[in-house]
């Protein structure tokens, strides 16, 4: 393993994680809200 590997793979592994909960979270608050809609009905 190279130091290029210690730089990278992390970089990665975070970018991944900043993309999952970006789409987590706005999945969460589509259901939320869909949610609400059917209650109000």
């Amino acid at each position: 393993m190279t130091v290029e590997h210690f730089i990278f793979i992390p970089c990665v592994l975070l970018v991944g994680l900043v993309i999952g909960y970006s789409l987590g979270g706005r999945a969460a608050k589509r259901e939320i809200e869909e949610r609400r809609a059917r209650l109000k009905e």
